[in-house]
Order: C-alpha cells, then sequence, then structure tokens
C-alpha cells in the first residue's frame, strides 16, 4: 500500500490480492444465508438522507458537493436510505419478503483524524447488508442468520476476536453488536467479565445501588475550603480539617460537576453539566455517544463569562438544572441516587458544601453514562468484575427496526390485505479494515504470517541464483504447483532493472532462505504424497542445475 492523502491509500498488486480474497470469503458467506448482492453508486443525491434527517446528523462527516447545475450530492458513508428506496421500488407484498441485500462498495467519511492506515481512513471498502422483514420476529430470525454468518466470516480471517454489546449511535435501532479483534492497538475499550459478559464501554451500564433513606441524615452545610480547585486538593483539605470517624475521605465521597458545550448539526451551542463520583473522569467516548448527533465541545472562557454564577473549581448542583438561574441542563451519573451524601462545590470560590444528599437537597434534570468505566467494576448482569482490553471493530450488526422504513414510506400488504411498515436489518462488515487487522494479530520477526485463505501466493518460489537451468526448474515447479495445488509467484532476476533490484535483496533472501530451510522438511512432509512428488522432483532438478546435491 501507498499514502496518497491523510486517510486515503492506494492498494498495490499484492495487497489488492489479499483485499480481493476478504471480499470472496464476505461473498460466499453471505450468499450462504441467501443475501443477493447489488451494488448503488458512490455518488449520491441529497434528498434520500434528507428525509431520514442524516444530511443534518452527520454533520462534518460526511463529504458534501455540488454538480454543475448546484444540486446538493455527497458521497456516501452508508446506505440504509438506497437500499430502502430499492426495495420500495421492486417490491410491495409480505410474499416479497424475508428479504437480504449487500454490496461490497467503497465508503467515505471526512473523519476528523484519519490515523492507523487504514484502520481508519476517509475512504474504505466496506460490505454492507441489510434484511427486511414482515414482523420483529422474523427482524430476529435475520439478524441471527447474520450473525452466525460473521462468525464464519472471522473464523475464516483467523483472527482473535469477541462479540460485544454495542451502542446504536446514529444508526439507531434496538439491538447492536460489535465483531472486534483483540489488539493492544485497538481504537475500540471492550470490557469482559468472567461469567461471559462482553460490550463495548460505551454501551456499558452503570450498576447503580438503590435509593437510600436521607430522613435522619445531618444537614448540608457549607464549609471554607480555600485553594481546593482539584478534587485531589479538596480531599487532603478533607482529611485535614474534616476528618471523618469511619474512614477518610476519598475522591468517591466528592461529586465532580464538568462543563461542555454541545454543538448540535444545525449549528447551535448548548451548555451541559455532567456531574460524576469525583475519583473518575468523564469518558469522552461515552459521553459522544451519549449526545449524538451532537458534537462536543470544550466550556470556554467565555462561556464562563457569559455565566457568572458559575465559579471555575467550584461548582455545585445550586447553580445547575433547567429550572435555575444558568438554566444549564444536568445529568448526573448513575451512581447518584437519592439519599446519597456528596461533597461538591458551594459556588462560592474557596468554599464547598458537606452532606448534600440527593433527592433532599439537590435534583438533577437526568442521568447520563459518562463516566469512564474502570477494571473491576461489576457486570451489569452481575457475572463478576470487569476487565479492560482493546479491539479493532471489524463488523458492527444493527436491529434497526422501522426508522428508514417509516422516513421513506417503505411499506407491503400483509396477509391481510393491509400496509404495514417493513423492519429492517443493518450488517457491516471492514473489508479493507480486516486486511489490516489480520496483519496486526498474524505476524512474526519475519514480517507477515498470512493465514492460507489470505495469502496472494500458496507458494514463492525464490530463486537464489543466475543460471538459467534454475530459472526453468522453477518455472516447472510454479506450473506444477498452479495445476494440482493453488499459485505460486517466481522471484529472481533475469537481467536488466529487475537484476538491480534483486542483487541489492540477494542477501537477504538467502538469509531468509537459511533461516527457513530448517522448517522445510517438516512442512513437506505434511503434504499429501502428490504434493510431495512435486516439492522433491522441483528440488532435485534445481539441485542439479545448480551443481549440488538436493536439501
Amino acid at each position: 500500500m501507498r499514502r496518497v492523502a491523510p486517510g486515503i491509500y492506494s492498494w498495490l498488486p499484492l495487497g489488492l490480492k489479499v483485499l480481493a480474497k476478504v471480499e470472496e470469503i464476505v461473498r460466499e458467506e453471505m450468499e450462504g444465508i441467501g443475501s443477493q448482492e447489488v451494488r448503488f453508486p458512490a455518488l449520491l443525491p441529497r434528498e434520500p438522507y434528507e428525509a431520514t434527517n442524516r444530511w443534518t446528523e452527520y454533520g462534518p462527516n460526511l463529504f458534501r458537493l455540488h454538480d454543475r447545475r448546484g444540486n446538493d450530492m455527497l458521497l456516501g458513508p452508508t446506505h440504509e436510505e438506497m437500499f430502502a428506496l430499492l426495495v420500495k421500488d421492486l417490491y410491495g407484498s409480505y410474499k416479497d419478503l424475508p428479504l437480504s441485500l449487500y454490496q461490497i462498495q467503497t465508503k467515505y467519511r471526512d473523519e476528523a483524524r484519519p490515523r492507523a492506515g487504514i484502520l481508519r481512513g476517509r475512504e474504505f471498502v466496506m460490505k454492507d447488508s441489510y434484511s427486511f422483514d414482515v414482523t420483529d420476529e422474523g427482524l430476529e430470525r435475520s439478524y441471527q442468520a447474520h450473525r452466525e454468518a460473521y462468525v464464519r466470516i472471522f473464523d475464516r480471517l483467523g483472527l482473535d476476536y469477541v462479540v460485544v454489546q454495542a451502542d446504536s449511535g446514529a444508526m439507531g435501532g434496538s439491538a447492536s453488536e460489535e465483531f472486534l479483534a483483540v489488539a493492544e492497538i485497538g481504537e475500540d475499550t471492550f470490557v469482559r467479565s468472567p461469567g461471559g459478559y462482553a460490550a463495548n464501554v460505551e454501551a456499558v451500564v452503570t450498576v447503580a445501588p438503590d435509593p437510600q433513606p436521607y430522613d435522619g441524615l445531618p444537614a448540608a452545610h457549607a464549609e471554607q475550603t480555600p485553594d481546593t480547585p482539584t478534587i485531589d486538593t479538596l480531599v487532603a483539605h478533607l482529611n485535614e480539617r474534616f476528618p471523618r470517624e469511619d474512614r477518610p475521605w476519598t475522591g468517591a465521597d466528592t461529586l465532580k460537576n464538568v462543563l461542555v458545550v454541545l454543538r448540535h448539526p444545525d449549528g447551535s451551542r448548548e451548555p451541559l453539566a455532567i456531574g460524576v463520583p469525583g475519583d473518575r473522569e468523564v469518558d469522552a467516548k461515552r459521553l459522544e455517544t451519549q449526545v449524538a448527533p451532537a458534537d462536543v465541545e470544550p466550556f470556554t472562557e467565555e462561556d464562563f463569562a457569559a455565566h457568572p454564577a458559575l465559579k471555575k473549581g467550584y461548582i455545585g448542583p445550586g447553580v445547575l438544572g433547567e429550572e435555575s438561574e444558568t438554566g444549564i441542563r444536568y445529568l448526573v451519573d448513575p451512581r447518584v441516587v437519592d439519599g446519597t451524601r456528596w461533597v461538591t462545590g458551594a459556588d462560592v470560590a474557596g468554599s464547598h458544601v458537606i452532606d448534600l444528599v440527593a433527592g433532599r437537597d439537590f435534583t438533577a434534570d437526568g442521568t447520563i453514562e459518562a463516566a469512564e468505566v474502570r477494571a473491576g467494576d461489576p457486570a451489569p448482569d452481575g457475572s463478576g468484575p470487569l476487565e479492560l482490553a482493546r479491539g479493532i471493530e471489524m463488523g458492527h450488526i444493527f436491529q434497526l427496526g422501522r426508522k428508514y422504513a417509516e422516513a421513506l414510506d417503505l411499506k407491503v400488504l400483509d396477509e391481510n390485505g393491509k400496509l404495514v411498515t417493513v423492519t429492517m436489518g443493518s450488517y457491516g462488515v471492514g473489508i479493507s479494515r480486516a486486511v489490516a487487522a489480520v496483519v496486526e494479530s498474524s505476524h512474526d520477526e519475519l514480517g507477515i504470517v498470512w493465514p492460507r485463505e489470505l495469502a496472494p501466493f500458496d507458494v514463492h518460489v525464490v530463486v537464489a541464483g543466475k543460471q538459467p537451468e534454475l530459472f526453468e526448474a522453477a518455472d516447472r515447479l510454479v506450473a506444477d504447483w498452479a495445476q494440482r495445488r493453488g499459485k505460486a509467484l517466481a522471484g529472481g532476476a533475469r537481467g536488466g532493472a529487475a537484476e538491480e533490484r534483486a542483487a541489492t535483496r540477494l542477501a537477504h533472501e538467502r538469509a531468509l532462505v537459511r533461516r527457513q530451510l530448517a522448517h522445510v522438511d517438516s512442512l513437506v512432509e505434511r503434504l499429501g504424497e502428490s504434493d510431495r512428488h512435486i516439492v522433491h522432483r522441483a528440488f532435485a532438478d534445481m539441485a542439479q542445475a545448480a551443481g549440488g546435491k538436493p536439501h
């Protein structure tokens, strides 16, 4: 591969062969569940995406352009709208369903930070398929059929992967799962438990405590806490000036209020306050998932100036909430339940409130899953403590439901002759990303170790010499192997520029051959009798041509 621009790459001959083999595996498994291949254009009109509001919701991630007549166009990031309109055009009865269609096509997303090569590019190859059913039960069957096909795909790719619960994000819908290739360089953090729970961190649901009675709890009281704008300085001050009898104060006893600004797709800005236990940070990806399709921006000095009631480092619930003097929406972590006691800002510089009780002294506008998830946190299903790992998203499957069908008026006649809205599923596989994931998971000190199904050639015959007889023997080996077994690539120097290039690599190739010869005997023994005969005869021919003895 070669980089053309940030997030945009050219595929060279061997890489393109690997990419084609990934596509072949995906096609075989898609057709194995009865899915039919179609192909849509990458250049699309605005109108279908306007109908589903994704023209706006995608925001700056959408490549937009105008044709010479001034019409709005886009480069397709996904094709839900186009699939739905195609089915609407071709089918009108429940007898035509269930139906599954797929395509393998180049997609475009204007990533803010393209990185990690083809793992996160602005142009990429993807398989997206869609199921169409009349009933929710039918959707569930289609979803499971795709899920099982994905398991076979990733098994054949030789990946170490996990299937995790996921958030539907901008796609919408109900059930959603991701297939993640386990890799330390992966962008996605996921959790798993000893009992089998697995989820992307954005989809983890906090185990909230039960509400507690607050009758008899001490009244909230403001105390002077000078020079304590951070959680660490506040905890140190509390333990020095206001020690507890039962245990030391910790960050978990404090309520930290974080301010951000939401930039909505229409360009409007909305300040938002998030209350989390002081020993945890706000997880940017979890927050972005919760507020999508809005983007998250910092709360600036200008924003503080516009809200003088906010005292930086000492912000408390007293000035937060839609009914407060600031009118800033206030969402808290699910752990902040009625009856829990907190130390938090008193909205006065150098002062905090102790024993502020949720439900008695303040009420938030709602809850939000934005706090970081930690190793050791309890699994939502009670299956044990969570551990964290990283992975590369290889596939994502959704039960979309009727969101897109309703927006595009996709209906069929049911068995009673009544028009009903079709329910859809969406299923994606990153084709080009799969190539990178396999490289990450399958390599050694010599380079890439391709799984047999993905290798561009089965055998690379390297001729470490210049005698014509060696090349003739190599050509016979390649021809025999191609006829009986698979594809072989012959390498060597026959003169001209190729000879110059080969000369610079000859030392490396010889060293590589010497290191690998020790494995040849054992590998040959694993072949069938016919294949062993081909190899032994070729070795004999080449040794004879070189004037030596076969290995």
